[in-house]
């Protein structure tokens, strides 16, 4: 037999968005400033460089695929250099076995990257500390540094340019309101170099 608390599982979980998404209205123009950034850098033939662990892991490949892909159905432009960390299974465990684990993504980092680049760093908790000595890295050698972070940003809060908090503390919640403030980052870079595409008139 379900109880009442079972039965309203989704209703919370909406709820919960809910309440986050409101206030969240206030990085409007942390979004337009992130996105903007990041098209500047395209646009100069710098690279997109983005980490995270586990689900945010998954958040990483997301966005190098909407950007190296499309995020808009129907409308072409040229594909963008996004750059998932790590970038390979015989990557992480490499650089986990011979330097630890904190730093499979600051090694790539060094390795991958050039002063002008862009490193979006996400974490649920802000205390990753793969993601923390990536971004450390990055301020270190102008690399412009976005955090997408959540509950009361962490280790890693005021560390980054640019960074969003979602001050929730269950990952779940945090891990649905992050994918939407990369989405409003990722259409307005498309609406760029999709506009850009079209032939003058």
């Amino acid at each position: 037999m379900e109880n009442s608390e079972e039965t309203n599982i989704l209703e919370k979980y909406i709820d919960n968005v809910g309440t986050i998404l409101q206030e969240l209205k206030k990085y409007n123009n942390e979004v337009n400033q992130a996105s903007d950034k990041i098209i500047h850098a395209l646009e100069k033939g710098n690279k997109v460089f983005i980490c995270g662990n586990g689900g945010s892991n998954c958040d990483t490949q997301h966005i190098s695929a909407e950007l190296t892909g499309r995020f808009l159905d129907g409308r072409e432009r040229k594909g963008l250099a996004a750059i998932a960390l790590p970038t390979s299974l015989a990557a992480v465990t490499a650089i986990a076995n011979d330097y630890g684990y904190e730093f499979v993504f600051e090694r790539e980092l060094q390795s991958l990257s050039n002063p002008g680049d862009i490193l979006i760093g996400i974490s649920t908790s802000g205390n990753s500390t793969n993601v923390l000595n990536a971004i450390k890295y990055a301020k270190n050698n102008n690399i412009y540094v976005i955090s997408i972070l959540g509950k009361t940003g962490g280790k890693i809060k005021g560390l980054s340019d640019i960074e969003f908090v979602v001050p929730s503390k269950e990952t779940g919640v945090i891990q649905i309101v992050h994918s939407i403030i990369y989405h409003a980052i990722c259409d307005k870079i498309d609406e760029y170099f999709v506009n850009k595409n079209q032939p003058k008139q």
